[in-house]
């Protein structure tokens, strides 16, 4: 089952990259930590199917864009935008919600974290009679 993990919020405010440009960003809180994805890229990502950046997000009188923290993708369905943050999981908000904070119609986007599935390895099923070869060591 998803679990609500935290949400999306448009700021209206710009971001200073490394090199001192502003960009105008989307601001993404998840498990109490704050990203941003360039409001540029998002739409980007939107319309192409592309992978975009999500950076760490600082405030210090201004909005500063940090190091890349994961990214973002739109899913093979189409409608939700799948983000991998690295080292703290895989996370999804649907696109109409997106859209809708993204053009102002709404404040916020629930983000939720998409379970980790264990992987399993299934016993392989040999057929009768069939000889196994095995290295003795």
């Amino acid at each position: 089952m998803m679990k609500k993990s935290g949400y999306f919020q448009r700021t209206g405010g710009t971001a200073y990259d490394s090199d001192g440009k502003p960009h105008g960003f989307i601001e993404l809180h998840i498990l109490g930590q704050r990203y941003a994805i360039r409001s540029a890229d998002l739409a980007r990502a939107i319309a192409g199917r592309v992978h975009v950046q999500v950076e760490s997000l600082a405030y210090n009188w201004n909005y500063y864009l940090g190091a890349v923290s994961g990214l973002a993708q739109v899913s093979a369905s189409g409608k939700a935008l799948n983000i991998d943050l690295f080292g703290v999981g895989d996370f999804t908000v649907s696109l109409a919600s997106l859209r809708a904070v993204q053009y102002g119609r709404h404040r916020l986007a629930v983000v939720v974290q998409i379970p980790e599935t264990p992987y399993q390895a299934r016993p392989r099923k040999y057929p009768l009679g069939q000889k196994q070869i095995s290295a003795l060591a």
